[in-house]
């Protein structure tokens, strides 16, 4: 189906979909589109795709719901989920961007459904995540640095930091702040508003919940990376979008011929490593 705009997807297209956990993929550009989407596909998810109606997918993709709306605009995707959100109490969604890939603590053996059931009932209605930069190992053959097959991440230099309330200038609990990868490698070349790494990318929609400019959600509790009582799941969005936008911006273009340093690995498509190098957490889950 294809909907004409988000309000149009929220209030008809919503009640069409299957039950379980819904992927809200923004389409910026057609950069790894077709892996982006069938990647989550893969994983269990609902794939709605959302961006420009001109993008191509592959003909097995062509029967996805697909929502007309310009990703680039800003606010744009902050109106989107808040909305989608507000229209679908209940429901558990990831949004995430095309070339970005979501990974979480045993991916190849089980669905994303089977890890929010199990976040549900130790009382989480959300989960953070680490987005953590890939770039191709090569820029000559990859100029706008997306490589599947030649992807690396920073295996170090990832900090936390608490995260200040404005209304009483005291840490907020169990929030951080979490810094590295290109963000901060290349840091002169991104405004500071952009530099965290950290979003609530999985949540359970309900009434009035709204997703902030800082990728953090309305209710204060859907922002903290554990529950009080012990650890929980948290998981990773491994993505492209930053190295595409210091290739993209003509100043950083210029400075950096590539990405790769002393702390640069291969990503291995595979949820092993993010665990060995504490990039996702399985809490209680085994």
């Amino acid at each position: 189906m294809h909907y004409p705009d988000v309000e149009t997807f929220a209030r008809r297209g919503l009640r069409g979909l299957p039950p379980g956990p819904v992927a809200l993929i923004f389409a910026e550009d057609s950069a790894a589109l077709d892996a982006t989407l069938r990647h989550h596909q893969r994983h269990g998810l609902t794939v709605v795709l959302l961006g420009a109606p001109d993008l191509a997918v592959a003909e097995d993709l062509s029967d996805l719901p697909r929502v007309d709306l310009d990703a680039a605009e800003p606010d744009a995707v902050l109106r989107a989920v808040s909305r989608i959100a507000d229209a679908a109490p209940g429901r558990w969604f990831y949004w995430g961007y095309n070339a970005e890939f979501l990974f979480y603590p045993f991916a190849e053996t089980r669905r994303v459904g089977e890890m929010l059931s199990f976040h549900a009932q130790e009382r989480r209605e959300a989960m953070l995540t680490y987005v953590i930069d890939l770039y191709a190992g090569d820029l000559g053959r990859h100029p706008d640095a997306v490589a599947l097959d030649d992807a690396w991440l920073d295996r170090m230099g990832y900090y936390a930091a608490a995260r200040i309330d404005p209304a009483t200038a005291k840490p907020r609990e169990r929030q951080l702040d979490i810094h590295g990868g290109l963000r901060w490698r290349f840091e002169e070349h991104v405004p500071p508003d952009r530099r965290r790494i950290d979003r609530i990318a999985l949540f359970r929609a309900r009434r009035g919940l709204t997703l902030r400019p800082d990728h953090t959600l309305s209710v204060e509790e859907m922002n903290t990376y554990a529950c009080p009582w012990h650890n929980s799941l948290t998981a990773a969005v491994m993505s492209f979008r930053a190295a595409k936008a210091l290739r993209f911006n003509p100043d950083s273009r210029e400075a950096i011929d590539t990405f790769r340093w002393r702390n640069s690995v291969p990503f291995q498509w595979h949820s092993r490593q993010l665990l060995d190098l504490g990039f996702i957490e399985p809490g209680q889950w085994f």
